[in-house]
């Protein structure tokens, strides 16, 4: 098995762009996320992306091998949303565990065929890990700032199901995305680190990526980007990074910070652009690769692809443009207590 590190030192990696776009490309109905298995359901589960793992496993299939084509070295599962407390709105979570292993069964298949196809160029499949529709930090309800919808305990369990899920169905890595609220990031994190230590195998690597919300600069929960990276450098991750809500253009000086602070590796895909009045993307191939090679020409990567709206036409564009540059190298920081 490749050692990602050793890729990582060698060259910018690819990782892929959008699975929600890709499977409106197929326009989906209530049907096609039913399949054949939940056709009977009592609740409609019409975009609920992960249950495509286990009723339309061949779709799922087919957009990873487009990526995988384009040029990306990693594919993420598609288990953005499968845990417990997310599966909990389509009354779906005795399956957390089938949706996940299934998820990275798909995944695994396909970036095994592309190994196998060159073996020079390894693929690696991400666990995707996504932040929940309920938060540590913040109170959903504006009259009471200080409840909150879920415990720790509550994130840190629904996590570590998932977890399991993705280890067994054949995750390379953990990558922890999409990142609004870091309290809920840090229990992804606790679930992850316990999950080994308590059933006693290695630990798979694992990738950090936050949101920046805004112009601000902060996370939705408050934090400078500074901040975020010093309260989950305790997991030693192998990068740390940004992804969602903004595009390249927004994101850039966001990127250039962090790669001037963090000590491990720096990953980066922004959406297509901001979106427009219909909430689609139009930010073509070519201008997010334009934009994204200036970035690895100063040296600010070393994991690059795409979020929202991107496509594996953005995922080619990006690679054929990334691959003239040397990667980001890691820096060589003291560390003093004063």
């Amino acid at each position: 098995m490749a050692n990602i590190k050793d890729e990582l030192k060698k060259r910018i990696l690819i990782i892929d762009g959008a699975m929600g776009t890709m499977i409106q490309r197929y326009k989906p109905t209530e049907e096609t996320y039913r399949g054949e298995r939940f056709k009977d359901w009592h609740i409609d589960v019409k975009n609920n992306s992960d249950i495509l793992n286990l009723t339309q496993p061949q779709m799922i299939e087919s957009i990873h091998r487009e990526y995988l084509e384009a040029g990306a070295d990693i594919i993420e599962t598609n288990t953005f949303a499968a845990t417990v407390i997310a599966q909990e709105d389509f009354k779906l979570e005795e399956y957390v565990y089938e949706l996940n292993v299934e998820g990275a069964r798909i995944a695994r298949k396909a970036a095994d065929a592309y190994t196998a196809k060159d073996p020079s160029k390894p693929r690696f499949v991400a666990g995707a890990i996504g932040p929940l529709n309920k938060t540590l930090s913040l109170s959903p309800d504006v009259n009471d700032p200080g409840y909150r919808a879920v415990t720790f305990d509550e994130v840190a369990a629904a996590y570590t199901g998932q977890i399991k899920g993705l280890v067994d169905g054949g995750a390379d890595l953990l990558l922890i995305e999409t990142i609004f609220d870091t309290l809920n990031a840090k229990a992804a994190i606790y679930a992850a680190k316990n999950y080994f230590r308590a059933n006693n195998i290695p630990e798979l690597p694992i990738m950090i990526s936050g949101t920046i919300t805004d112009a601000s600069g902060r996370t939705l929960s408050g934090q400078t980007l500074e901040a975020f990276y010093v309260s989950v450098m305790h997991a030693n991750p192998l990068s740390i990074g940004l992804n969602c809500a903004l595009g390249a253009s927004e994101m850039r000086p966001h990127i250039e910070e962090l790669s001037s602070i963090a000590s491990c590796f720096v990953s980066a895909y922004p959406n297509a652009g901001l979106p427009n009045a219909f909430g689609e993307y139009d930010e073509q191939p070519h201008e997010t690769a334009h934009i994204i090679e200036g970035w690895a020409k100063e040296g600010f990567l070393n994991i690059v692809g795409g979020c929202c709206g991107t496509t594996p036409d953005h995922i080619k564009h990006i690679a054929d443009e990334v691959k003239k540059y040397q990667p980001r190298e890691l820096p060589e920081l003291e560390s003093s207590l004063v």
